[in-house]
């Protein structure tokens, strides 16, 4: 059986990102990246920017040049991390197991899907789309490396594709720049040797390239014909989630407990709502302290059966807190971090806590 390689990806996903959350920005080309003034960089920009010539990595001040109508926003990675997770969880509910590629990019292998990928594409995209206003676009080949390129293509907006055999035919005439690997001197290395286009790269053989490039060049003659043996490293969901505060005040033991109670009640909040979007629910919990001294406590329990809302959460947080030293030494730091994650509809949802030490 040919593999079934997926790609999906959320294009300009910062710059999109900030689209959504300000209406002013609409209508108007979006740069995401560093302040011009240190010699920032590009990290994302909107469609209409990159049509104008601004690509990721380049200096914002020429970038502001190419497209002097674009409103240059700050990078803000909180809020592109907590978009992202949401984006994952959209994914996982129409497919699963992904590979992460950076903040809004997955692969997914098919092989053995029963469903057909367009169906399962255009699941995934309704849902990305209603619930975070954001695009999907889709490659699907019988490698990670073709899967990826493919999407560039303009039917990727519904789902582009590179059938079985046809992989020769698709790369010919590409620059062997878009061959994972070739950099400026690789590039540099292949025109001396007469090879301009992915064609001609797969035309001069295993045995010179490796010659040339070595075992680089092994892998360049793979990719150039079609060949990516390369596995999809997919994980059913994140293995921990946590979320942490800071304390500025704290005088003594009574005060220290009321500030500490406050805290675990909000973070046990925050935890409910970020296991409510990804689905999941969690059979351990550890409770960290940091003190003045610059030490660190950890308690941590196994819960009798995974749980996810914040009240359980809360409940068995406040439990860990008595097993702790609070009252020698203030508190400047706590922090609850869930682990042994499971999807929610696999669970029982008995909420009969309590722990066992550990």
């Amino acid at each position: 059986m040919a593999r079934s390689v997926l790609f999906v990806e959320v294009p300009s996903f910062y710059a999109l990102v900030e689209q959504n959350l300000d209406p002013e920005l609409g209508g108007r080309p979006v740069i995401v990246g560093g302040d011009p003034r240190k010699r920032g960089l590009v990290q994302a920009a909107t469609p209409d920017a990159l049509e104008l010539g601004v690509i990721p990595e380049m200096p914002v001040v020429e970038a502001m040049v190419l497209c002097p109508r674009a409103r240059l926003v700050r990078t803000e990675m909180p809020r592109y991390r907590d978009v992202s997770r949401r984006f994952f969880a959209c994914l996982r509910r129409v497919l699963a197991r992904p590979e992460p590629l950076g903040l809004a990019a997955a692969y997914f292998d098919l092989t053995s899907e029963p469903d057909p990928p367009r169906k399962l594409v255009e699941r995934a995209r309704e849902l990305v789309e209603s619930e975070l206003s954001l695009p999907l676009r889709a490659g699907l080949a019988s490698g990670k490396f073709l899967a990826r390129l493919v999407v560039n293509q303009p039917e990727a907006k519904s789902l582009a594709v590179v059938e079985p055999g046809m992989e020769a035919t698709f790369l010919g005439e590409l620059e062997v720049t878009v061959l994972e690997g070739v950099g400026p001197r690789t590039e540099e290395t292949l025109a001396e040797l007469g090879a301009e286009t992915v064609r001609d790269v797969a035309g001069l053989g295993r045995d010179r390239l490796e010659e040339a490039l070595g075992v680089h060049g092994v892998r360049i003659h793979a990719l150039a014909t079609g060949v990516d043996d390369s596995l999809v490293k997919g994980v059913a969901h994140p293995k921990s989630v946590s979320r942490e505060a800071t304390l500025r005040t704290g005088a003594d033991d009574g005060a220290d407990r009321i500030v500490l109670s406050e805290q675990i009640h909000d973070l046990a909040r925050q935890l409910e709502a970020e296991l409510r979007v990804q689905g999941l629910a969690a059979n351990k919990i550890t409770l960290k302290l940091r003190f003045s001294d610059q030490t660190l406590t950890t308690r941590s329990a196994t819960l009798d059966s995974p749980v996810s809302l914040a009240d359980d959460l809360q409940r068995a947080a406040s439990r860990l807190l008595e097993r702790t030293p609070v009252g020698s030494t203030r508190v400047r730091g706590l922090g609850i971090q869930l682990a042994k994650l499971s999807l929610e509809d696999q669970t029982s949802h008995q909420l009969d806590l309590f722990p066992g030490p550990r």
